[in-house]
């Protein structure tokens, strides 16, 4: 006698899940659009890429670019800014931000990645992170062959 389970029985989709009350979430003004990827400095500083436009998902901002949002991780009840982009080639209305990552280099300049999907194309935007600007700055687009389509 052998019993098959369908994969939602093995994946347990049909599980009831209980609601928890989290003592220490709190909402945090500024992301009520939602947000795709978090990346934390040592020093606790956070950026957040906010305003991913994905086909099938909801989108709480159509009208508006991406952005990349900076919270300060240290301050006793923390707040989000949302970081000015500046670079002449860079294409603001299109900004689509899906996954960030950092790179710090030897001098401590720090970097970010940003995968991008403008017009439904994927790119890595590399930006500079300039913090007593509160800005990043353009760098560079990164397009390939093997960077897929949505």
């Amino acid at each position: 006698f052998i019993l098959f389970f369908s994969p939602r029985t093995r994946l347990n989709a049909f599980r009831e899940v209980d609601p928890v009350e989290l003592p220490n979430c709190n909402l945090v003004k500024g992301i009520e659009a939602g947000s795709e990827d978090l990346e934390i400095l040592p020093n606790g500083l956070a950026f957040i890429s906010s305003g991913l436009k994905y086909p099938g998902l909801k989108s709480f901002e159509p009208d508006k670019p991406g952005k990349i949002l900076l919270m300060d991780l240290n301050e006793e009840d923390p707040t989000v800014l949302e970081l000015r982009i500046t670079g002449s080639k860079f294409d603001l209305s299109s900004f689509n931000p899906h996954g960030i990552s950092t790179f710090t280099d030897e001098d401590d300049t720090v970097y970010l990645l940003v995968v991008n999907h403008p017009d439904l194309k994927s790119t890595v935007e590399l930006f500079k992170f300039q913090e007593e600007e509160k800005s990043l700055l353009h760098l560079k687009t990164i397009r390939h062959k093997l960077l897929p389509k949505y």
